[in-house]
């Protein structure tokens, strides 16, 4: 547990967000818990990560959730671990909230684009030739958009 690379996640606190500014220290190693100096309030270790409030270890459902992805059945995964079908979607679920959070608040939001590329593909078929326009942002490789013509 390091102290040092977690921030407050109370939204009234005036420290929110700031990290290694020494206003977090240990409040329950056995429990994995923190404790803000600041508003005095203690939170979990796996606060706002899809493994909250969840009991088991966070490598097993890390690769459960890592096979469903790579497109092995719920119903194979869980009579191979013997849980409850329920329990892996519960995982699912949650992995795919704190995905699309992550998408929402990293790819999703306006930022200047810098150098975009733009290129197009001829290609030709049996019925005619058809064109694909498409635009990527240069230093991140972030695939903008692209669209098929006739």
């Amino acid at each position: 547990m390091d102290p040092q690379s977690v921030f407050c996640p109370n939204l009234a606190c005036p420290a929110r967000g700031q990290i290694g500014q020494g206003n977090i220290t240990i409040h329950s190693q056995r429990e994995t818990r923190y404790r803000c100096t600041v508003c005095r309030t203690t939170f979990s270790a796996r606060r706002g990560t899809p493994f909250y409030r969840k009991y088991y270890n966070e490598e097993l459902i890390t690769l459960v959730v890592t096979l469903i992805a790579h497109g092995c059945p719920e119903a194979a995964a869980a009579v191979a671990f013997g849980w409850h079908r329920r329990t892996i979607a519960a995982w699912v679920t949650a992995a795919g909230e704190h995905a699309a959070q992550v998408q929402q608040q990293l790819v999703e939001q306006p930022r200047d684009l810098g150098q975009v590329q733009a290129d197009e593909i001829r290609g030709k078929a049996q019925g005619g030739v058809w064109w694909m326009a498409l635009a990527i942002q240069g230093p991140t490789r972030l695939w903008l958009g692209g669209v098929i013509g006739a």
